[in-house]
């Protein structure tokens, strides 16, 4: 790779893609200035100057070309799991020793005492910063950012100004919590202790989202948002960290996207779930914040002459927003519009070849319509609806359907980071509200609950896929933990990022007695998911899997039960 193009990886002049081998990724070479680099396999970082696109780029490359965004899923937990009765079994005293976390975010605050060794050196393996630019300081086998060492950690730690020696921070604060949550030390006077306080952090930072993408996709100004190209990337970089280290590792997500088909396809998917069956890697992801949110709708049909109305109540002062129709295969469904003022959009042509602007009579609002029939990844119709300047009221779409069979379908809003909490459906449907990369098999997928009450958190998005496999996994506390804070403290939040914090850091656990005391060396997230499910906590009253509860609550010392003749 170039110059040119690691300059195109940071330059808001250039747009990303990532398009697979073939037809696609020779076409869009073609066009003047791009530049491309392998991201894994047979897909492709592809960099196309914005003066030098093609209107029409998205009929060209297709939906799967254009990277969703990602934001934050947040608004005496040890002994609900059972990690202290583990922990104070005299043969286990599981801490988290030679395993590593890997958490993908918004940074750490390597200052935090909760990070901080008796002997003053960190907890801090390593850091790769991505909104830190350097010559030769990226990793190896990456093109920007800059990592930093444990190494230069500990000299940053015992300089008088710990960061001019290593420039990395958390401003937001999440990633220094969720870091806390799995792996913080104990503080006696706070009440607080991690899951593992033995374990050591590998920290990724995520950049940014440039503004090609937060333009396209209508996210508003101010908001934490971040391009799935440079999540796999992150991922990336924590495989082979932990390689590298030749030491097990607990992965954990907490950002989340309500793009996409919800039925684990995909290039994120597939490569966490690849990763997640690997030994010696646990993934455990946030579930999501959107169950009572109001941004699902989920529509059925009963025939071509059947026409639903969708009401769509946006709030004030929305600057934009996309909407995403799924159908259902053979599906073949079309959309009509009506405004808040009462203007009517007939039916939009399935086979534009191009993105249809709407302009309106009477509003200021533009809506712009993509069709696509057969989406290249999930193979089901799609239609994406992008407003700019929505007139605050009541949208109403009329959904049509173009067969004789009786089908069902799906819309979702953004996540509440990205849409005011006063824009929702008026008859929203709370379930299939799971946020990507929650929408995956095999890692371990945290609801949250509250631990004290023993209620799942309001706002926690409910299963299944799309395509009925089951998620969430297992429900962990999420609700008024308490964990540090920036630059230095203890406050209590609450988020199923959280659940997966603390669900990784028990998978953490299962690590370090499968791998690092080699009682179980093929240990991978499949042993650890398999282990934690049987080992659930259960209500006599409640179906499972559950859409809200997934397998029960997560129990490690129950779980220690069903296979400690194994261990003893």
């Amino acid at each position: 790779m170039d110059n040119n193009c690691k300059e195109a990886i940071l330059s808001e002049d250039y747009a990303d893609f990532i398009i697979n081998s073939g037809n696609a990724l020779d076409e869009i070479t073609k066009i003047d200035g791009t530049c491309s680099f392998n991201l894994r396999e047979n897909r492709f970082n592809v960099y196309v100057p914005i003066s030098n696109l093609p209107k029409n780029f998205f009929q060209m490359f297709g939906y799967s070309a254009i990277p969703n965004v990602y934001g934050l899923l947040d608004i005496g937990s040890l002994e609900a799991s059972g990690v202290l009765r583990v922990q104070n079994i005299p043969i286990l005293q599981l801490r988290g020793s030679g395993v590593l976390i890997g958490i993908i975010d918004t940074g750490i605050d390597y200052r935090q005492e909760a990070f901080i060794n008796s002997d003053k050196t960190s907890k801090v393996y390593s850091i790769w910063d991505q909104t830190i630019d350097s010559e030769n300081s990226q990793p190896e086998g990456f093109y920007f950012g800059t990592e930093y060492t444990q190494s230069q950690i500990n000299t940053a730690l015992a300089s008088q100004d710990p960061l001019s020696v290593v420039p990395s921070n958390d401003d937001n604060g999440h990633g220094t919590f969720l870091a806390g949550i799995a792996a913080g030390n104990r503080n006696e006077k706070e009440k607080f202790s991690g899951v593992v306080p033995d374990a050591e952090i590998v920290m990724v930072k995520l950049k940014p989202a440039k503004k090609f993408l937060r333009d396209f996709w209508r996210i508003p100004d101010g908001v934490l948002t971040y391009q799935k190209n440079d999540f796999i990337l992150a991922i990336r970089y924590l495989e082979e960290v932990a390689k590298n280290a030749d030491r097990p590792m607990s992965i954990i997500m907490g950002i989340g996207t309500s793009q996409g088909g919800h039925d684990e396809k995909g290039s994120l998917s597939s490569y966490i779930s690849e990763l997640a069956a690997q030994e010696g890697f646990s993934i455990s992801i946030a579930a999501g914040n959107e169950g009572s949110s109001g941004h699902h709708y989920l529509g059925f049909i009963q025939n071509e002459n059947f026409v639903d109305n969708v009401e769509l109540k946006v709030g004030e002062n929305v600057s934009g927003f996309s909407m995403e129709f799924w159908g259902q295969t053979p599906s073949s469904f079309s959309i009509s519009i009506k405004t808040p003022k009462g203007e009517f959009i007939p039916p939009i042509p399935q086979t534009i070849k191009e993105t249809k602007e709407i302009r309106f009579t009477f509003e200021s609002t533009t809506i712009s319509v993509d069709y696509q029939l057969v989406e290249a990844q999930s193979g089901e119709q799609l239609i994406l609806v992008r407003f700019t300047n929505p007139t605050p009221g009541v949208w109403t779409f009329q959904v049509n359907l173009k067969s004789n069979i009786s089908l069902r379908y799906h819309i979702w809003l953004p996540i509440v980071d990205f849409l005011s909490i006063d824009s929702f459906f008026v008859q929203s449907n709370p379930e299939y509200t799971l946020t990507s990369p929650a929408n995956t098999f095999i890692p371990l997928v945290a609801t949250a609950y509250d631990y004290k009450t023993k209620v799942l958190y309001i706002n926690a998005s409910r299963g299944f896929m799309r395509n009925e496999n089951i998620s969430p996994t297992l429900a962990a506390p999420g609700v008024d933990l308490i964990g540090p804070s920036v630059p230095q403290g203890y406050k209590v939040s609450s988020g199923t990022s959280l659940a997966a914090a603390h669900t990784g850091g028990v998978a953490a656990m299962l690590l370090e007695w499968g791998i690092v005391r080699k009682n179980y060396p093929q240990m991978s997230t499949v042993q650890i998911r398999n282990l934690l499910i049987r080992g659930a906590s259960r209500e006599n009253s409640i179906i499972y899997p559950s859409r809200q509860w997934g397998y029960g609550i997560l129990d490690l010392y129950n779980a220690y039960n069903t296979f400690r003749n194994t261990i003893t």
